[in-house]
């Protein structure tokens, strides 16, 4: 361990800075990404574009690293905040704060009311889908839902680099972004706003519609066919269609439920769980059409 003049990497000893290699991390949160960019849709990778944007240069780079090869060993996410843990060359990991500000019940107000007003942004969103015109409706209000400065993320860590973020913030950032690919809700959350809140307040607006489509069927509905009163016929049921299984074939797609509802918060495995549902999935429904 050689000792420099200037801060390098995660060590600090004797008031001097020196190089220490960090320590392996064992059951740490790893990207699903391996290479190349983070965060597959595109609020993910606007997430990123706008830290890049930041100019926070190698450091960034160094966090891709340790978001990779698992060195965050915890992140939780509140209302307006992350903490994180974060395993560097000391035995102690690093404590990581990252703060958003929130945005108050007024301005939530103003967002939610319109984004009930058109339909398309509630369905999307109760689809666990992010309508790419959201960032417009914040605008229109003279509102942001990402940062559109440095200073508008509040960030702290416990390690001995002066530089912030330094490259354990870093890491968390990438893993926030295939976190956001997941779960978009996310980022309402940072913003001061859970899924349930959000939901609810869409809510209001597409159950005013439902109850007036449901009145409007009530009126013309048929009343129902009354149930024959003779005994033999009643139990003596009807013949089964010849179809009555339907089409027995192996799905077009495999483990459609599993990638619809996504991946596990935080994925700790060395494989993507998706990934090796799908090669399960492709095995069991060729059998299961066999026993058939």
């Amino acid at each position: 361990m050689g000792r420099y003049g200037r801060y390098d990497d995660d060590g600090y000893r004797y008031g001097y800075y020196s190089y220490r290699k960090k320590i392996k991390a064992t059951g740490g949160i790893k990207a699903q990404s391996k290479r190349g960019a983070f965060g597959e849709t595109w609020w993910a990778k606007r997430w990123i574009g706008t830290l890049e944007s930041f100019n926070i240069g190698e450091r960034l780079n160094r966090g891709k690293s340790y978001a990779r090869s698992g060195q965050v060993l915890s992140i939780d996410i509140t209302k307006g905040q992350v903490k994180s843990r974060v395993q560097g060359s000391f035995n102690d990991p690093y404590k990581i704060t990252i703060k958003l500000k929130e945005l108050d019940a007024s301005n939530w107000g103003k967002i939610t009311s319109a984004l009930g007003s058109q339909a398309i942004f509630a369905a999307k969103l109760m689809a666990g889908e992010m309508p790419q015109e959201i960032e417009q409706v914040f605008q229109s209000n003279s509102l942001s839902l990402f940062p559109e400065k440095l200073r508008d993320l509040e960030t702290d860590c416990s390690c001995p680099d002066w530089s912030n973020p330094c490259k354990h913030i870093a890491a968390v950032y990438f893993l926030l972004a295939e976190e956001f690919d997941r779960d978009p809700f996310l980022l309402f959350k940072l913003r001061g706003l859970e899924r349930e809140e959000l939901i609810a307040a869409l809510g209001k607006f597409t159950r005013s519609a439902t109850e007036a489509a449901d009145e409007s069927v009530a009126e013309t509905a048929l009343p129902p066919e009354p149930l024959t009163a003779e005994a033999n016929s009643f139990w003596q049921g009807g013949v089964f269609p010849e179809n009555i299984f339907g089409e027995v074939r192996i799905p077009p797609v495999n483990a459609a439920l599993i990638t619809r509802l996504g991946n596990f918060p935080f994925w700790r495995g060395e494989e993507a769980f998706s990934e090796a549902m799908d090669s399960i999935y492709s095995k069991a429904s060729t059998e299961g059409l066999k026993v058939f």
